[in-house]
């Protein structure tokens, strides 16, 4: 799989997350390392979702990980924490804000349940 098809497919899932309620400002950083790296960005501002292929520089967290890894995390088949329990998957910056990553993956996976 190429960056371009990785990058394609994340956003469709990270897109489905409902971050209405979210009033904070939120900005994550991905480096994904393997097959299909590159670099792109998730952000929270004013209730709006944003994912787009570019480094973002005023981030809150980095997250470094393979692709398959947060794939697995993006359908709710991976929880974040256990991803960085298990080393697959490495946070620096904003601790408190990563966490809220959680969230934003809990809410996408809920929608799609419904």
């Amino acid at each position: 799989m190429t960056y371009a098809e990785f990058f394609s497919k994340i956003k469709g899932e990270f897109m489905g997350a409902d971050v209405s309620d979210v009033r904070e400002h939120l900005a994550y950083q991905f480096n994904i390392t393997g097959e299909a790296a590159g670099i792109f960005y998730v952000e929270v501002k004013e209730g709006k979702l944003y994912v787009e292929p570019y480094e973002y520089f005023d981030r809150d967290a980095i997250f470094i990980c393979e692709a398959d890894t947060l794939t697995k995390i993006a359908d709710g088949k991976l929880d974040p924490i256990l991803a960085v329990t298990l080393q697959k998957l490495r946070v620096e910056g904003n601790i408190d804000k990563a966490l809220k990553f959680k969230e934003l993956v809990d809410k996408k996976s809920s929608k799609k349940k419904k």
